[in-house]
């Protein structure tokens, strides 16, 4: 994080060791994770395609720029989403990032071990055959079915069993197809497609014709707690 500065992606000010404890000084992000934002209180989902195009275009600018730099992020899901008062979104939680690429040989170095958190992994990651950057594209996909369905596939099941059956199995679907246009569903397609070298890029989906739809941060801002808007005004003024 130290090494790699993006304005989609949380600020590291720097890390200090304090009676035997790592402390590391990041950027706050008063809007929360985009997690607590997907569904109301009565479980009914929040997000419309202007706020989920919008989030994608954030995430794959941040991944894009890791991407290019040899750097797989492993763990994309919403709780890894965070989001400022003005609807700005960052990306964080860097514990399971890797780099594969060789600067000294120019060359790229596949991966294998089983990293990530269960419902958002890919199906190679799983598998334990060698993987790169394609890994993130597949987990972005599931994030997209959170924003819409208001959680990921298989999250009823016991984890060893979703992670067989993401495994095994087709890619999933969306539990509520009529909530998303044709242009996300193919937007989906794209990122959920089991063999790797198959799947998109970050950079081809910032072509994707889905995120034509993403507005500016300000669209978020409606999915906000208006006490959240209140304390970030008040540390604004």
């Amino acid at each position: 994080m130290r090494d790699y500065k993006h304005s989609n992606i949380v600020e590291m000010y720097g890390s200090y060791l304090v009676d035997n404890e790592l402390w590391v000084v990041m950027e706050y992000l008063d809007g929360g994770a985009l997690t607590d934002l997907l569904v109301t209180s009565a479980g009914e989902t929040r997000m419309n395609e202007q706020q989920i195009a919008t989030v994608c275009k954030s995430v794959l600018k941040a991944l894009a720029y890791l991407h290019s730099n040899g750097v797989i992020h492993r763990d994309i899901k919403s709780d890894s989403i965070l989001l400022s008062t003005d609807g700005f979104v960052k990306l964080s939680d860097f514990g399971f990032c890797a780099q594969v690429m060789n600067e000294k040989k120019a060359q790229t170095i596949k991966r294998k071990s089983l990293v990530g958190t269960p419902y958002w992994m890919s199906p190679e990651v799983i598998s334990r055959t060698p993987y790169s950057t394609e890994v993130d594209i597949w987990s972005l996909g599931i994030m997209v079915m959170e924003m819409v369905d208001g959680e990921p596939p298989y999250f009823n099941e016991q984890p060893l069993t979703a992670m067989r059956k993401i495994r095994d199995q087709p890619p999933p679907k969306l539990k509520n197809p009529h909530k998303a246009s044709s242009l996300l569903q193919g937007f989906l397609g794209r990122c959920l497609i089991r063999d790797p070298s198959q799947r998109a890029t970050a950079i081809d989906l910032l072509d994707h014709p889905f995120l034509r739809h993403a507005g500016n941060p300000s669209c978020l801002q409606t999915l906000l707690p208006q006490q959240t808007l209140a304390k970030g005004n008040f540390h604004m003024s």
